[in-house]
Protein backbone atom coordinates (compact mmCIF):
# COMPACT_ATOMS: atom_id res chain seq x y z
CA UNK A 1 0.00 0.00 0.00
CA UNK A 2 0.94 3.59 -0.79
CA UNK A 3 1.00 6.91 0.70
CA UNK A 4 -2.22 7.45 -0.28
CA UNK A 5 -3.86 4.64 1.40
CA UNK A 6 -1.45 4.81 4.17
CA UNK A 7 -3.21 8.46 4.31
CA UNK A 8 -7.14 6.97 4.31
CA UNK A 9 -5.94 4.63 7.13
CA UNK A 10 -4.67 7.77 9.07
CA UNK A 11 -7.58 9.75 8.18
CA UNK A 12 -10.12 6.66 9.29
CA UNK A 13 -8.07 6.58 12.92
CA UNK A 14 -8.78 10.50 13.35
CA UNK A 15 -12.44 10.43 12.55
CA UNK A 16 -12.30 7.45 14.95
CA UNK A 17 -10.42 9.09 18.05
CA UNK A 18 -9.02 13.05 17.31
CA UNK A 19 -10.27 15.90 17.03
CA UNK A 20 -11.30 18.49 14.47
CA UNK A 21 -7.62 19.58 13.83
CA UNK A 22 -6.95 15.83 13.66
CA UNK A 23 -9.04 15.40 11.10
CA UNK A 24 -9.05 18.30 9.56
CA UNK A 25 -5.92 18.34 9.03
CA UNK A 26 -5.73 15.02 5.98
CA UNK A 27 -7.92 17.66 4.10
CA UNK A 28 -7.68 20.73 1.07
CA UNK A 29 -9.30 23.72 2.33
CA UNK A 30 -11.44 23.60 -0.65
CA UNK A 31 -12.02 19.76 0.38
CA UNK A 32 -15.37 17.95 -0.28
CA UNK A 33 -17.67 15.26 1.05
CA UNK A 34 -20.76 14.23 -1.65
CA UNK A 35 -23.05 11.70 0.49
CA UNK A 36 -25.73 10.06 -0.34
CA UNK A 37 -27.12 10.38 3.22
CA UNK A 38 -26.85 14.54 2.79
CA UNK A 39 -25.84 17.83 1.24
CA UNK A 40 -22.05 17.93 0.48
CA UNK A 41 -19.86 19.17 3.39
CA UNK A 42 -17.19 21.89 2.34
CA UNK A 43 -14.03 22.69 3.81
CA UNK A 44 -12.03 20.90 5.85
CA UNK A 45 -12.53 22.58 9.39
CA UNK A 46 -15.82 21.72 8.18
CA UNK A 47 -15.42 18.17 7.73
CA UNK A 48 -13.49 17.78 11.13
CA UNK A 49 -16.56 19.27 12.66
CA UNK A 50 -18.71 17.25 11.00
CA UNK A 51 -17.29 13.84 12.18
CA UNK A 52 -16.48 14.62 15.66
CA UNK A 53 -20.39 15.61 15.18
CA UNK A 54 -20.96 12.25 14.08
CA UNK A 55 -18.69 10.07 15.95
CA UNK A 56 -20.80 11.53 19.32
CA UNK A 57 -24.27 10.78 17.47
CA UNK A 58 -23.11 6.84 17.51
CA UNK A 59 -21.72 6.75 20.69
CA UNK A 60 -18.16 6.29 20.25
CA UNK A 61 -18.69 5.27 16.46
CA UNK A 62 -15.31 3.62 14.87
CA UNK A 63 -14.59 3.21 11.06
CA UNK A 64 -12.38 0.26 9.76
CA UNK A 65 -11.01 0.07 6.24
CA UNK A 66 -12.15 -3.53 5.30
CA UNK A 67 -10.11 -3.25 1.79
CA UNK A 68 -8.56 -0.37 -0.34
CA UNK A 69 -7.60 -0.38 -4.04
CA UNK A 70 -4.91 2.44 -5.16
CA UNK A 71 -4.58 4.36 -7.90
CA UNK A 72 -2.08 7.34 -8.55
CA UNK A 73 -4.14 10.09 -7.77
CA UNK A 74 -7.08 7.95 -6.50
CA UNK A 75 -8.16 5.41 -3.79
CA UNK A 76 -11.40 3.44 -3.46
CA UNK A 77 -12.22 1.98 0.00
CA UNK A 78 -15.04 -0.20 1.78
CA UNK A 79 -15.52 0.25 4.84
CA UNK A 80 -17.20 -0.59 8.21
CA UNK A 81 -18.57 1.66 10.77
CA UNK A 82 -19.23 0.62 14.40
CA UNK A 83 -21.07 2.25 16.93
CA UNK A 84 -23.96 2.40 19.06
CA UNK A 85 -27.71 3.63 18.78
CA UNK A 86 -29.76 3.98 22.59
CA UNK A 87 -26.85 1.44 23.60
CA UNK A 88 -27.45 -0.94 21.37
CA UNK A 89 -24.38 -1.94 19.37
CA UNK A 90 -24.31 -2.08 14.98
CA UNK A 91 -22.04 -1.61 12.33
CA UNK A 92 -22.67 -0.15 9.04
CA UNK A 93 -21.07 -0.90 5.38
CA UNK A 94 -20.09 1.64 2.89
CA UNK A 95 -18.04 2.24 -0.37
CA UNK A 96 -16.14 5.32 -0.83
CA UNK A 97 -13.71 7.28 -3.78
CA UNK A 98 -11.21 9.61 -2.79
CA UNK A 99 -9.34 12.10 -4.91
CA UNK A 100 -6.29 13.79 -3.57
CA UNK A 101 -4.63 17.22 -4.22
CA UNK A 102 -0.95 17.18 -2.98
CA UNK A 103 -1.39 14.12 -1.16
CA UNK A 104 -4.04 15.51 0.90
CA UNK A 105 -7.80 14.45 0.61
CA UNK A 106 -9.69 16.33 -1.84
CA UNK A 107 -12.98 14.92 -2.55
CA UNK A 108 -15.23 12.33 -1.30
CA UNK A 109 -17.74 10.36 -2.86
CA UNK A 110 -19.73 8.09 -0.58
CA UNK A 111 -21.59 5.39 -2.29
CA UNK A 112 -24.20 4.19 1.22
CA UNK A 113 -27.11 4.82 2.32
CA UNK A 114 -28.59 3.86 5.32
CA UNK A 115 -31.56 4.25 7.76
CA UNK A 116 -30.02 6.95 10.82
CA UNK A 117 -33.34 5.85 13.02
CA UNK A 118 -32.21 1.75 12.43
CA UNK A 119 -28.67 2.07 11.59
CA UNK A 120 -28.53 -2.18 12.53
CA UNK A 121 -30.75 -2.84 8.97
CA UNK A 122 -26.97 -2.14 6.88
CA UNK A 123 -27.59 -0.21 3.51
CA UNK A 124 -31.03 0.63 1.84
CA UNK A 125 -32.59 2.12 -1.90
CA UNK A 126 -29.41 3.57 -2.93
CA UNK A 127 -29.86 3.93 -6.80
CA UNK A 128 -26.42 3.15 -8.70
CA UNK A 129 -28.29 5.15 -11.64
CA UNK A 130 -28.30 8.55 -10.60
CA UNK A 131 -24.59 8.61 -8.57
CA UNK A 132 -23.35 10.76 -11.30
CA UNK A 133 -26.09 13.37 -10.91
CA UNK A 134 -25.89 13.27 -7.39
CA UNK A 135 -21.90 13.66 -6.47
CA UNK A 136 -21.49 16.69 -9.35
Amino acid sequence: MGDLGDRVRRYFDACSEGDVAAIASHFTEAAVIFDTNHRPVRGAQAIGEWWVKIRERWDGARWYVDSLVEQPDAVAIEWTMTGRKAGVPFAVHGSEHYRFDEGLIDRIHQYWTFDPDHPDTGLVDFSYEDRTERAT
